[in-house]
């Protein structure tokens, strides 16, 4: 087997062994090594399909490595850092149930309860090797995504240590460290993964303003917002990104 035929595979265990090196920060609860290396390994994920497509070199065995790799990087590692976020979230009493538990139930009734509610940041990764699965099978996903690319869903949790370590913002901190924002967001997340929604590729087949409108200025918010907002743009531009979607299929109903 040629080199050229190989570096798309080659970039994609790359993806896979970002993905398993911020497994093992993740579990440290090193949330913020974890994150970098997870955007470390989306980072491969992206070039190992825009290589494959530059170099003619698609097969059925990139397309299945590339989705293993997936459940890793964007499936396994957003679930644990879930998992640790509503842990901590926990242990500052945002959440009223705790202040009983701790009353009224021994040390080992409270570690599990906390464990029991800590676990739904795992849907998270059930839910992303569903997607990751189905994609696979699902034809009509060439043009256009539907429901939220696991990425895309992974940039928005390894974006939250982020931002709680370099964002100087209390309220966005608080909404961040509240176990109800955090079990809210792994079923929304959970979701939109799944969801019957049409959203749009950033695949160019060619470069006019009038077929490429929508990616161009997504880019250019994308651009501005990232510049302004900094890691807190990360989850604003999914946002975006899902409503821009949304807004334009219904849009090309009417």
């Amino acid at each position: 087997m040629g080199f050229k035929k190989q570096l798309p595979n080659i970039l994609t265990l790359l993806n896979l062994l970002s993905g398993t090196i911020a497994v093992y920060f993740a579990v440290k609860n090193q949330l913020e090594i974890s994150a970098a290396f997870v955007l470390l390994g989306i980072f491969f994920d992206f070039f190992d399909g825009f290589v494959a497509r530059l170099l003619n070199v698609q097969g059925e065995l990139g397309k299945q490595l590339d989705s293993l790799a997936d459940v890793v990087t964007s499936g396994v590692v957003p679930g644990i850092i879930l998992l640790q976020l509503i842990t901590k979230s926990l242990s500052k009493g945002s959440w009223d149930i705790m202040t009983t538990m701790t009353e009224n139930h021994s040390v080992w009734d409270n570690f599990t309860t906390t464990f029991l509610i800590s676990i739904i940041g795992l849907f998270f990764t059930l839910a992303a090797a569903y997607r990751l699965a189905n994609f696979n099978i699902d034809e009509r996903q060439t043009n256009s995504f539907i429901g939220l690319p696991t990425p895309a869903a992974a940039l928005v949790v390894v974006s939250l240590p982020l931002i709680l370590m370099y964002a100087d913002n209390e309220l966005v901190n608080n909404v961040i460290n509240n176990t109800w924002f955090l079990i809210g967001l792994t079923i929304l997340l959970s979701y939109l993964m799944n969801a019957e929604i049409v959203l749009f590729t950033l695949k160019f087949k060619e470069y006019s303003w009038k077929n490429n409108k929508v990616k161009f200025i997504f880019i250019l918010f994308t651009i501005l917002l990232s510049v302004l907002l900094k890691f807190i743009a990360i989850p604003v531009i999914i946002l975006l990104y899902v409503l821009i979607s949304v807004f334009g299929s219904s849009k090309q109903r009417v």
